[in-house]
């Protein structure tokens, strides 16, 4: 198992790390102030302009569309490290490289199974960046973290599917270049269990389509917005079906696994910049006659964090490599990308907080990026699958090798 990034990988990574400094972490100030003008302006939901300029800065570099192996070149072992590097301004740089979820997970399904009029309609405006999708998938009704539980409706009309149900967490439902939706529902409840759902185009602007509300993550609300969604008799035409009846589990499948690694990445790249302030601040600071960074409490902290994301990394590109090079049908790579979605967010949240913790009163306020990091890894354990039911998956590829025949 080689883990070395490509040589284009080196490259775009000394690319990506320049843009990071020069442009990216010093756009921060600037993107929180636009933000609040915009917020005061009643416009929540609108895209600051400094990220739309970082984005113009990010494509004239060749930083763009890196997710994506037919569109960049890239594995997914090289995407993983460059992932990695964005989590440092998770606000900013994923958008401004047009690598941010959910539109990537759709730019992959579209690729993957889209026909050429969806991808000639849908596809290519999104991986120009000029519109934004969202993916709707849970329930507020049934416990959606067993997807089989999945009760909304789509039932053939004709020429149409007639789409009835309620979703919520729709991210980037609210923001206003929000133009499409995937949705997943049941489209013969009679079927084997997983081969019940499907997944369905569906434009925001179809009649019946209502956004109920937006949902706040810990009280904030997110740019993008995470929107709870009524659709009513929603009436959209068959060739709107993404590959066909019945695909939704095995399209779920294929769209979730490169996207853990990059949630994972990510998340570790939170979790290196938590760490990157603690030990700026460690020197910068004293308490009863020595720098923090002379206290053994907090050397103790900073060395276990060096150590769980050292780890936790290497298992991210373990993940990648078999994905690669084994596919997401293959069950240890399953494993893998369930045991990553595990542990990244579990080292991201608990090196996050110690480096609130080391900064005081400054690491819960606005004036640090620590509060808004936390927020975004404590939720990570939840979206894309909670840690029980990953768990849950682990246990039982470790333990049915060794039952009785």
């Amino acid at each position: 198992m080689d883990l070395t990034p490509s040589p284009r990988a080196v490259e775009l990574t000394a690319n990506l790390r320049e843009f990071m400094a020069d442009y990216v972490i010093p756009a921060e100030s600037i993107y929180a102030a636009q933000r609040r003008d915009l917020i005061s302006a009643g416009r929540t939901h609108e895209l600051p302009a400094v990220v739309e300029e970082l984005k113009t800065t990010a494509r004239a570099r060749g930083l763009w569309n890196l997710f994506l192996p037919d569109e960049s070149g890239l594995s997914v072992l090289d995407y993983a490290g460059l992932a990695e590097i964005t989590g440092w301004s998770l606000d900013i740089a994923p958008e401004a490289l047009n690598c941010s979820a959910p539109d990537t997970g759709n730019m992959e399904v579209l690729h993957m199974f889209g026909t050429s009029e969806q991808k000639h309609q849908w596809l290519e405006p999104l991986l120009d960046g000029r519109i934004r999708s969202g993916f709707s998938m849970t329930e507020p009704a049934v416990a959606s973290s067993d997807a089989m539980n999945i009760q909304m409706s789509i039932v053939r009309d004709g020429d149409e599917y007639v789409i009835n149900g309620r979703k919520w967490w729709t991210t980037g439902a609210l923001d206003p270049r929000c133009a499409i939706l995937i949705v997943m529902g049941k489209t013969d409840p009679t079927a084997d269990k997983y081969r019940q759902q499907s997944m369905i185009l569906v434009p925001m602007n179809t009649p019946g389509v209502t956004v109920v509300r937006d949902l706040t993550v810990f009280g904030n609300h997110d740019q993008h917005g995470h929107g709870e969604i009524d659709f009513a008799n929603v009436r959209v035409p068959v060739s709107n079906l993404i590959a066909g009846e019945g695909d939704g589990f095995m399209i779920a499948q294929a769209r979730l696994g490169p996207g853990r690694v990059h949630h994972c990445m990510r998340a570790l790249g939170m979790a290196e910049r938590a760490l990157d302030l603690t030990c700026s601040r460690a020197w910068a600071r004293s308490t009863f006659g020595k720098h923090l960074a002379e206290h053994g409490a907090l050397q103790t902290n900073i060395a276990e964090a060096r150590l769980a994301i050292d780890q936790a990394r290497l298992l991210v590109l373990q993940a990648a490599w078999l994905i690669d090079n084994k596919g997401m049908a293959d069950p240890q790579t399953r494993q893998q990308v369930s045991a990553i979605k595990v542990i990244a967010p579990r080292v991201a949240c608990s090196v996050i907080d110690m480096a609130i913790q080391a900064h005081g009163a400054a690491g819960v306020s606005p004036d640090t990026p620590l509060a808004a990091m936390y927020a975004h890894a404590r939720t990570l354990r939840i979206v894309d699958g909670p840690d029980d039911v990953h768990i849950r998956t682990i246990a039982r590829g470790v333990l049915t090798p060794y039952r009785p025949s």
